[in-house]
C-alpha cells in the first residue's frame, strides 16, 4: 500500500505546512530546503545534500522549497551548457566542438527531439543564442551528390532511423521561437521547404491522409507498441502516430506563415495540407468508446484503433488547436492521474520493465501542464506542478524519468525493474521545470503578457502568509498579489500595472472550467495480455477464424462479431487482414500480429516485375527482403526505395516503401496502387535515407556513416494483393 505522508491534509501529498514550506514528504521519503547566504540554498534530499548557488533568475514565494528548486533547475541548465559534445557512436566518442546544450548527465550529445522539446518549453526564451547553435547542429545538406536543399536530421532510431522514426519536424516547434535572427530565420525557411517536401514524398500517405511513422519520443518499441515489434519494426513504419502527425501539422502551419512572408505561392498548398491533416487527425485517432485520442493506429491495410493513449500526443494536439475543444476537454479530464503524477502512457504493459511504461517523464508533465492551462483544468494544473516539484526535490535533480507510483528514480522488481535508464539534469526535464515556474505558475508568456491560471488549492503552498509572490527573469520582475478570498477555482489576472521593469498582477477568482473532476481511472492499470496471431482455417469458399471468449476479431480495421466462438470470412477475391485483441472489463489489449487471407502473388526478382490484373482493381504491393545493415533499434540505414508502376494507358505511379533493418527475410512497408485491366510493370528505384546527410558522415556507430551513403537491402520478391477499392478511406 502506498504510504503518503500528508503534511497538509487539505492539500494532499504536497508541500509542508511549516512557516516557510521548506519540507516535502512522499512515500516515506523526505526533502528539506534551506535558504542560505546571498540567494543560495541547501537542498537536503534522500540521496544527500545538494548545494545550490545563487542564480540570475529568482523567485520569492512563501515556499523555500519552490524557490530552491527553481534555482536548482537554473543550476542544472548551466551544467548542461557545454563547449563540446560527444557520443560513442559519433567520431569514436571524441569531442565535437559545439557551444550547445547537451542532453543530460548521461547523454553528452545533441539529439533532435530532446533539444527541440527543451527549446520549445523554455530554452529558446532563456538562452536563445545557445539554443540556436544547438538546433543548427541538427541541420544538414545532403552528400549524395544530387539532392539539393537543407534538411533536419532524424537521429538514429528504430529500424535504421527515418522514415520509420519520422518526428524530426519537432525541430520546427523549437525554431519558431527564434526567427528574430534573420540569418537563422533564412536557415529555418530553407530547412522547412526541404524537410516538408521530403516528408510529403516519402512519409505522407495520401490515401489515409496522415504521415506514417513512430510516435514522437516513445521510441523503445515494445514499451508502447506490441511486443512482437521487438524484432520487426515494419509495422511501426506503416502505422500512424498522433504525436508525430500533430508535429507535422505544426510544421505545416509554420510553413504557411513563412511562405506568406516570402511571397511564396506554396503558402496555399501548406494551408490546404494543414487543414486536411487536422481533419484526419480528429477523425482517425478519436475513439468514442474510450473517449480518447489513440496514441497510434494501424497501417492502411488494417487501420485498427490501438487501445493505447499517450499524454504527450494528447497535450501537443490540445496546444496546436487541432483537436475540437469538447473532445479535447473530455480526453484530458479522463486521462489518468496517480498520487505521484500523470503516466506517460496508459494502460501499462504488465510484462515490460519501467521506462516509458509505468513512468512519469517531467517534460511530458510540463506539456500536460500547458495543455491543462489552455483548457482551464485546475485539478491537472495543480497535480502537474506538484509532480514536477516532488520529483526534483526527492531526487535532488531534474531526472529523466520516475516510476509511476512511488516517483522513485529506481524500483527493484527483478526483470521488470526500472526505470531501466535514467539520467540527472536531463535537458528537457530541466526545461520543463523552468517552464512550470515561469509560465505554469507566474503565467509569463513569450510575448511578455502575464496570464496566470493558478489553482486556488496551491495558494497556501506558494503564498504561505505572504500577500504576494514574485519572479525575476530576463531583466524583468513579475509580482502576483493574492485576493482576500481565493475560492476553489482558478486565480487569474485582474488589474495589471507595469512600472519600469516590474509588472504587478492582482489575482482575481475565476470559476474553474467544469467537467474536470478527478478521473477514477487507475493510472497504473495493466492492459490484458496480447493474444496470439489469429488462425484462419480454410473451409469451403472462405475461412473460419476461432475467437475465444473475451477476444475480439478485427478485419480490415473493424471489429467483427463472432458467432459460436468463430468468425467466417468469405473468399471474395480480395485480401483481408485480421488481428485479435483481448478485453477485460474496460481495458483492451494491444493487437496480435496481423495475418492476411486471400489471393496474393509472389513475384521473384530484385529490380523489375510484371503482373496481370483480370480487371480494374486496387493492389497492395510489398517487397520481401533482408536488411542486415544494422540492429533493429538504431542506425541510419533503413533502406528507402520507390516503387514505380507503369500500366497501359495510365501515367506513371510512384510510391515510397521502406525496408528497415531486419533479423530475417520480412515484408517492407506497403504501397497501394490503382491498376486497370491488363499487364503492369513495377520497377524499383532509389529513394533517400539518413545516411545521405552530411551530418551522418560523423556517425561511427554503424554502417552508412563515415564509409559513405548506404541505402541497400537484399530484395527477393514483390508481393501483389488485390484489396478493396475503399482501402485507406475508412
Amino acid at each position: 500500500m502506498l504510504k503518503i505522508i500528508c503534511l497538509t491534509a487539505a492539500l494532499g501529498a504536497a508541500l509542508g505546512s511549516t512557516a516557510q514550506a521548506a519540507d516535502l514528504q512522499f512515500d516515506g521519503r523526505h526533502a528539506r530546503a534551506e535558504a542560505a547566504a546571498n540567494g543560495s540554498f541547501v537542498l537536503h534530499a534522500p540521496k544527500g545534500e545538494v548545494r545550490i548557488a545563487p542564480m540570475p533568475m529568482r523567485s520569492q514565494t512563501g515556499s523555500v522549497m519552490f524557490d530552491a528548486l527553481f534555482a536548482r533547475a537554473q543550476q542544472e541548465m548551466d551544467q548542461d551548457r557545454v563547449d563540446a559534445i560527444r557520443d560513442p557512436a559519433f567520431d569514436e566518442g571524441r569531442p565535437v566542438p559545439c557551444e550547445c546544450f547537451q542532453t543530460g548527465a548521461r547523454w553528452p550529445y545533441v539529439w533532435t527531439r530532446d533539444v527541440s522539446f527543451a527549446a520549445d518549453l523554455a530554452l529558446a526564451r532563456l538562452d536563445p543564442q545557445r539554443t540556436r547553435q544547438s538546433l543548427q547542429f541538427k541541420l544538414s545538406a545532403a552528400r549524395d551528390g544530387h539532392t539539393p536543399g537543407l534538411f533536419v536530421a532524424q537521429d538514429t532510431g528504430s529500424g535504421g532511423s527515418w522514415p520509420i522514426s519520422s518526428d524530426r519536424v519537432v525541430w520546427f516547434l523549437a525554431a519558431r521561437h527564434l526567427l528574430e535572427d534573420r540569418a537563422f530565420a533564412d536557415q529555418v525557411w530553407q530547412a522547412l521547404k526541404g524537410t516538408l517536401a521530403q516528408d510529403r514524398a516519402m512519409v505522407f500517405d495520401a490515401q489515409v491522409g496522415l504521415y506514417r511513422g513512430e510516435t514522437s519520443f516513445l521510441d523503445w518499441r515494445e514499451q508502447t507498441y506490441p511486443d512482437w515489434t521487438r524484432e520487426d519494426v515494419r509495422f511501426i513504419g506503416d502505422s500512424y502516430a498522433l504525436s508525430t502527425n500533430v508535429l507535422h501539422y505544426q510544421a505545416l502551419r509554420l510553413a504557411e506563415r513563412l511562405a506568406g512572408q516570402h511571397g511564396d505561392a506554396r503558402a496555399a498548398d501548406y494551408k490546404a495540407w494543414a487543414d486536411a491533416l487536422a481533419q484526419q487527425i480528429d477523425a482517425r485517432f478519436w475513439r468514442e468508446d474510450i473517449g480518447q485520442y489513440m496514441s497510434y493506429i494501424g497501417e492502411a491495410a488494417h487501420p485498427v484503433p490501438y487501445a493505447k493513449v499517450d499524454l504527450l500526443g494528447l497535450s501537443l494536439g490540445i496546444l496546436a488547436g487541432v483537436l475540437p475543444p469538447e473532445r479535447a476537454r473530455r480526453a484530458l479530464a479522463a486521462y489518468p492521474m496517480g498520487p505521484a503524477g500523470s503516466p506517460v502512457v496508459w494502460p501499462q504493459e504488465a510484462q515490460q520493465p519501467i521506462y516509458h511504461n509505468r513512468a512519469i517523464w517531467p517534460f511530458v508533465s510540463a506539456y500536460s501542464l500547458r495543455a491543462a492551462r489552455q483548457l482551464d483544468d485546475a485539478p491537472r494544473i495543480a497535480a502537474e506542478i506538484r509532480s514536477l516539484m516532488r520529483g526534483a526535490a526527492l531526487a535532488g535533480s531534474n531526472m529523466e524519468n520516475y516510476e509511476l507510483v512511488s516517483q522513485a528514480v529506481h524500483v527493484e522488481e527483478g526483470a521488470l525493474s526500472g526505470p531501466v535508464v535514467n539520467s540527472e539534469r536531463q535537458l528537457w526535464s530541466v526545461a520543463g521545470y523552468l517552464s512550470m515556474v515561469v509560465e505554469g505558475v507566474f503565467g509569463v508568456q513569450d510575448d511578455g503578457r502575464v496570464q496566470p491560471k493558478l489553482p486556488a488549492a496551491l495558494v497556501p503552498e506558494l503564498f504561505g502568509t505572504q500577500r504576494s509572490i514574485s519572479l525575476e527573469v530576463t531583466g524583468k520582475r513579475y509580482v502576483l498579489e493574492r485576493p482576500q478570498s481565493v475560492g476553489d477555482g482558478l486565480l487569474v489576472a485582474g488589474r495589471t500595472t507595469t512600472r519600469g521593469t516590474t509588472t504587478t498582477v492582482q489575482l482575481v477568482t475565476a470559476p474553474a472550467a467544469t467537467g474536470f473532476a478527478a478521473t477514477t481511472a487507475d493510472a497504473n492499470a495493466r492492459a490484458p495480455a496480447t493474444p496470439a496471431t489469429p488462425q484462419a482455417l480454410r473451409r469451403g469458399t472462405g475461412w473460419n477464424v476461432p475467437v475465444q471468449a473475451g477476444q475480439v476479431l478485427w478485419k480490415d480495421g473493424r471489429a467483427v462479431v463472432a458467432s459460436n466462438g468463430q468468425v467466417q470470412i468469405s473468399d471474395d477475391g480480395l485480401q483481408h487482414c485480421l488481428s485479435l485483441t483481448r478485453r477485460e472489463g474496460a481495458l483492451e489489449s494491444l493487437h496480435s500480429p496481423m495475418v492476411c487471407v486471400g489471393p496474393q502473388q509472389v513475384l521473384k526478382g530484385a529490380q523489375r516485375w510484371q503482373f496481370t490484373s483480370a480487371k480494374a482493381a486496387q493492389v497492395r504491393l510489398r517487397l520481401q527482403y533482408r536488411n542486415p545493415n544494422g540492429p533493429i533499434n538504431t542506425g541510419v540505414t533503413a533502406a528507402v526505395k520507390q516503387l514505380v508502376l507503369q500500366c497501359p494507358g495510365q501515367p506513371l505511379q510512384r510510391h515510397t516503401v521502406t525496408l528497415p533493418h531486419s533479423v530475417a527475410v520480412q515484408d517492407s512497408t506497403s504501397a497501394t496502387f490503382t491498376v486497370p485491366k491488363g499487364q503492369c510493370t513495377v520497377a524499383l528505384e532509389e529513394g533517400f535515407n539518413m545516411s545521405a546527410l552530411e551530418h551522418f558522415a560523423h556517425y561511427t556507430g554503424g554502417k552508412g556513416g563515415r564509409e559513405g551513403v548506404l541505402n541497400q537491402a537484399q530484395v527477393q520478391a514483390l508481393t501483389v494483393a488485390p484489396v478493396a477499392m475503399e482501402e485507406g478511406a475508412r
